[in-house]
Formats: structure tokens, C-alpha cells, sequence
């Protein structure tokens, strides 16, 4: 006599005792690998959060953000209007000038004003140079 498709394991899958038997005639289906694909390990979100942060760069965002804003509140707003930062690589902090002029200006007599602020604002390690770019 043939078995019942419903009760036929599925290859690989281990052969059911007596009782999942029972049940999966009583079912018409065979629910064991449902069963055992809930019974799944559940990780901590406490555990996941800091490698999915990790891989999202989420603190180097983070940090790019506070510099924006401590930009935009510590510095001169003739400066802020013309030149905002890009990003931060190993300690050098890249900053975009809109023209020539400002770049220049900047440059020549603000730059160790601007690096000394953000130096008082961040701790000398964050924020080791300034780079400033046309941009």
C-alpha cells in the first residue's frame, strides 16, 4: 500500500516518529519542517544593531553631521555661505568653496582660525588638517 503524499518526508529530512505521524495524517500535511523552520535562532536586536551600525557607516555619518552643524554655528557666516565641508578622511577635513576669491581668502587668513575652532569644538585627533577645494 503507498503512503499518503502528505506524510512522505522530504528528502534529507529525518524519518517521523509515531506521533508526528499521527499528526501528519490527522493534518494532511506534514508540518514538521514549518515547525522546526520557526523554532529558527532568534538573535538580540542588542547583538545585531552594532555590526548592521558598522556596516552602514553610521558613525562616520554621524560625525560628518556634528561637523556640519558645529560649521554653521561656529564660524563666520560669510564663511559658512561660501564654503561648507564634504567629508572627513583620516583626520583631513575637505572643504568645498563656491569661488576662487573666497578660496583664496580663506586660505591665506582664516584657515588656522577655522582649524584651531573645530580643534577646540572636536579634540586635535578629528580634525588633524583642513583641505579646501573649489567645489
Amino acid at each position: 500500500m503507498l503512503r499518503p503524499p502528505w506524510s512522505i518526508p522530504k528528502k534529507g529530512f529525518p524519518k517521523p516518529n509515531a506521533k508526528q505521524q499521527a499528526l501528519a495524517e490527522w493534518r494532511h500535511a506534514d508540518l514538521r519542517e514549518a515547525e522546526g523552520a520557526s523554532k529558527t535562532t532568534a538573535k538580540k536586536i542588542a547583538d545585531v544593531v552594532p555590526a548592521v551600525v558598522r556596516q552602514i557607516n553610521l558613525d562616520k555619518k554621524q560625525s560628518d553631521l556634528e561637523i556640519l552643524k558645529v560649521w554653521n554655528n561656529l564660524l563666520d557666516p560669510n564663511i559658512t555661505a561660501h564654503a561648507q565641508p564634504a567629508n572627513l578622511v583620516r583626520g583631513t577635513l575637505f572643504v568645498n568653496v563656491d569661488n576662487s576669491a573666497w578660496l583664496n581668502e580663506i586660505v591665506r587668513y582664516r584657515r588656522r582660525e577655522i582649524l584651531s575652532r573645530l580643534q577646540m569644538a572636536f579634540g586635535p585627533d578629528l580634525v588633524q588638517k583642513i583641505s579646501f577645494r573649489l567645489g
